[in-house]
């Protein structure tokens, strides 16, 4: 059974989105306020957390920010009143897996649950030992990532990236493809957001003398290992 952390300070909010996801099968438990959820989602064993942005005591972008920089990789879901674009694309490069925006479809919100879910478990069980990449050693079952034995915090994103890249070494993978798999959402982040992604990868791959991810111009990119 997936446990899932409600973070919501609207109440009614809360106890729908409780009862629904209890009456789906889910073990849910809840926090109405952000420094709230961040403490229970730092110590609790969670496999998808829906996070409010606007909430008192912590905003849901800098829960997500510190939890990512503290090497936690939780999925975790936006949810917000705003849609503006430029919010969109920063909850996503923080280390968001998902946007929604309010008023959401409760099936629209279950389906994206559980194709997040989906995709972890798939990410986490596709390659089972560690591998190397460049100058970083990397588990896609723990999603660790060391080099020279000294850990690399790496984003739930950035793991997902990396293993679908990995898995299609030698052959050039699409933004599309990336948009597709990775995220393969109803709203999309833009190709500016996935070379973002991939900058910060080559950072951690490349070494002076090696381009491990190669980019084919007007196509996409490549991992050569």
């Amino acid at each position: 059974m997936s446990k899932i952390l409600i973070v919501e300070d609207e109440l009614a909010m809360l106890n729908g989105l409780r009862d629904n996801l209890d009456f789906e099968g889910y073990e849910v438990d809840t926090a109405s306020r952000g420094d709230d959820g961040y403490k229970k989602l730092k110590s609790g064993n969670y496999d998808l957390v829906l996070l409010d942005v606007m909430l008192p005591g912590m905003s849901g972008f800098d829960i997500c920010k510190k939890v990512r920089m503290e090497g936690n990789q939780t999925p975790i879901i936006l949810l917000t009143a705003r849609g503006e674009e430029l919010d969109k694309v920063l909850g996503l490069e923080i280390g968001a897996d998902d946007y929604v925006t309010k008023p959401f479809s409760l099936r629209e919100l279950l389906a994206r649950i559980k194709t997040i879910l989906r995709r972890a478990r798939s990410t986490s069980s596709s390659i089972d030992d560690w591998v190397e990449i460049g100058q970083l050693k990397i588990s896609f079952e723990s999603f660790e990532a060391k080099i020279n034995d000294e850990p690399v915090k790496m984003s739930h994103k950035e793991f997902e990236i990396l293993n679908y890249l990995y898995r299609h070494s030698g052959k050039i993978v699409t933004r599309d493809d990336l948009l597709d798999e990775v995220w393969g959402l109803d709203y999309q982040p833009t190709a500016r957001t996935v070379d973002n992604f991939i900058v910060r990868l080559r950072n951690k791959i490349n070494s002076e003398e090696v381009q491990h991810i190669v980019t084919v111009h007007g196509i996409g990119y490549k991992l050569v290992n």
